[in-house]
């Protein structure tokens, strides 16, 4: 990811940020772009699934790590979760598909979030900004604290 010296306009979820007083860094990439295997680990996706339960809930895993759906609904009260179908993103949470971001999906719709304990390991984390080709880059433990997530073992074990 390039970090940019000048200002970026913020995006709705960085003035979400400046509100509640957390700390974080504006970060832009081209899309596409490739990331060194040390700065994957730090990077973060928002996946949006639906259980049966408790209708739309969100997973926040490792870029380069897979969900595991059983351990997700285990831990969110479901008997199975499933991935919320690409045309349906956009209308359930605001976002299109790579922009999905825990910071605005929870204040807009306050689903239940789930972050990956892998999160924890490090000092920062980064996540998409809500817009395409914008992430924002924060302490864990004020990413958990303010989207009120529960912290789990989300991935699928290496083989």
């Amino acid at each position: 990811m390039s970090k940019r010296k000048n200002k970026l306009p913020k995006t709705l979820v960085e003035k979400i940020l400046d509100r509640a007083k957390i700390p974080y860094e504006q970060l832009e990439f081209t899309l596409g772009q490739s990331h060194e295997a040390d700065e994957q680990q730090l990077i973060y996706k928002t996946l949006v699934l639906h259980g049966e339960k408790t209708g739309p809930l969100v997973g926040v895993i490792p870029i380069n790590a897979h969900l595991d759906e059983r351990k997700l609904a285990a831990a969110s009260g479901n008997k199975r979760v499933r991935m919320l179908p690409q045309k349906e993103l956009e209308q359930t949470t605001g976002y299109v598909h790579g922009a999905n971001t825990p910071i605005g999906i929870h204040e807009q719709h306050h689903f239940p979030i789930y972050i990956d304990q892998a999160a924890l390991a490090h000092p920062t984390m980064t996540v998409s900004a809500g817009k395409l080709g914008r992430s924002v880059q924060l302490a864990p433990q004020d990413l958990i604290d303010f989207v009120e997530a529960t912290v789990t073992d989300l991935t699928v074990a290496p083989e």
